[in-house]
């Protein structure tokens, strides 16, 4: 039987960044990922599914310099954000969080920048197993190599330390959590994934090269029903872009109020959409009066997961703390530090599967739960305070924020818009208002909604 001081279930970002830097620390360290085929990879790897946008400042919250960053994993470089309304638009050309990236953002495939990061682990000495995946595993508080990994495969993997970085599926996560949790209590009730999580799915089209927007991620909100549901265009390499959208998980058209208020919707619907169907609408919807959807934006059949199309889920949940006296840490989308608020959340998973990485390989993980909040805390308390002030919003509310928003960042000084910046102030303020006692709400890590101190250990 094998032997490691860190073992990683997992080797998407939070995984490969855990191995890399539990290898880098001196442990003897294996990345397990169970692997699975993509149409633009030539070999097994992680799910590699997501939007794949990154902002400014969140290349420093992954604690990456970005000129380390491989020009092939870059595909554009951003200076704006649309947020697109049934009636109102709203413009962002910077996040106003200093940040080290000279520019607004960039896009980035996916794929490549989860090989890039396995490059690294692989070169820092961790030990990387594809194809290889984790049945369950077991736990002895008493012994020196506490977890035994049974394997698909029959083999048994022990490890001093175990990091679960499982994304939002949390296959391994959940059976591993509930042998500390008592009173008929799991860990489901809080990250279940059909509850947990909401589903995206997105399609890789070729736009018209006048409608290509190489320099701009779009957003339209209020135009389809769900608690941060919301479709999108990310601009790719040459003129092909990303087409998606998020959504709960098992919504039901008869729950949505107002649903003749909803651009995507039809009347004569008799159930929510399907991804597909909903990204047809949104382009149709969008251009559909001077273009055919068809043959003005065919799917790119050679990229993405399968014949250009990806579904996957995305954790819309607040992050548990980890069992760390057990040598257990949870990193990424499988403790809920992902959202769907902003579409994933790569950098979140990179930074705390970096903390639970070198905490294990220095035998320093009880401080991982503290570690974790200090380093990626502010930007999960940012998420989880919008999401909860928008979960109720219709179209109406979502036009009133971005007139808002644009009468505040335009650069006119016209005398009509100085007018409304004044009318704009009172329901700023509000907005404001309500974002601060929110987030004071969640204040000292409040947004955790399972704290070590519940597990049994």
């Amino acid at each position: 039987m094998e032997r490691f001081d860190v073992a990683i279930v997992g080797g998407g970002p939070a995984g490969m960044s855990a191995g890399e830097r539990a290898a880098s620390h001196g442990a003897s360290a294996v990345v397990l990922e169970q692997g699975v085929p993509r149409a633009d990879r030539d070999f097994l790897g992680p799910d590699s599914t997501d939007a794949a946008g990154m902002l400014d400042y969140w290349v420093d919250i992954m604690d990456e310099d970005y000129r380390e960053i491989p020009d092939e994993v870059i595909l554009q470089e951003l200076d704006r954000v649309d947020f697109v309304g049934p009636s109102e638009t709203a413009t962002l050309r910077k996040t106003g969080i200093e940040a080290s990236y000279p520019k607004m953002g960039f896009t980035f495939h996916r794929a490549r920048m989860d090989d890039w990061l396995r490059e690294r682990a692989e070169d820092a000495g961790a030990e990387y197993c594809v194809g290889v995946g984790v049945k369950r595993a077991e736990t002895t508080l008493d012994a020196e190599y506490r977890h035994t990994l049974r394997l698909a495969d029959g083999g048994d993997i022990e490890a001093k330390y175990l990091v679960l970085a499982d994304g939002p599926q949390r296959r391994v996560t959940l059976d591993v959590l509930d042998q500390f949790m008592s009173d008929g209590r799991s860990v489901s009730d809080h990250l279940s994934p059909p509850t947990a999580n909401h589903i995206a799915y997105q399609e890789y089209r070729e736009f018209p090269e006048e409608l290509f927007e190489p320099t701009a991620l779009k957003f339209w909100w209020g135009v389809m029903p769900g608690e941060t549901a919301y479709p999108w265009v990310f601009p790719n390499d040459g003129t092909v872009a990303r087409v998606g959208l998020t959504m709960p998980i098992g919504m039901d058209l008869v729950d949505v109020k107002n649903p003749d208020s909803y651009a995507l919707l039809h009347p004569d619907d008799e159930g929510i959409p399907r991804g597909g169907e909903y990204v047809r609408r949104l382009l149709e919807y969008e251009y559909g009066d001077e273009y055919d959807v068809d043959s003005d934006f065919p799917i790119v059949e050679n990229r993405g997961k399968s014949k250009g199309t990806e579904t996957y889920p995305i954790s819309s949940t607040r992050p548990i703390e980890s069992p760390t006296k057990a040598g257990i840490a949870v990193a990424g989308g499988a403790m809920g530090t992902t959202s769907a608020f902003h579409e994933g959340g790569y950098h979140v998973a990179v930074r705390s599967g970096k903390i639970a990485g070198e905490l294990a390989a220095t035998d320093s993980l009880e401080s991982y739960n503290d570690e974790w909040k200090a380093a990626i805390g502010e930007e999960i308390l940012r998420n989880v305070s919008f999401a909860d002030i928008v979960a109720d919003y219709g179209p109406d509310d979502w036009d009133h924020v971005f007139s808002v928003v644009h009468n505040i960042t335009s650069d006119d000084d016209g005398t009509e818009l100085i007018k409304s910046k004044v009318g704009s102030g009172v329901r700023g303020a509000k907005l404001a208002t309500q974002y601060k006692r929110v987030k004071f709400g969640y204040r000292n890590g409040g947004y955790v909604q399972l704290k070590e101190s519940e597990y049994t250990i």
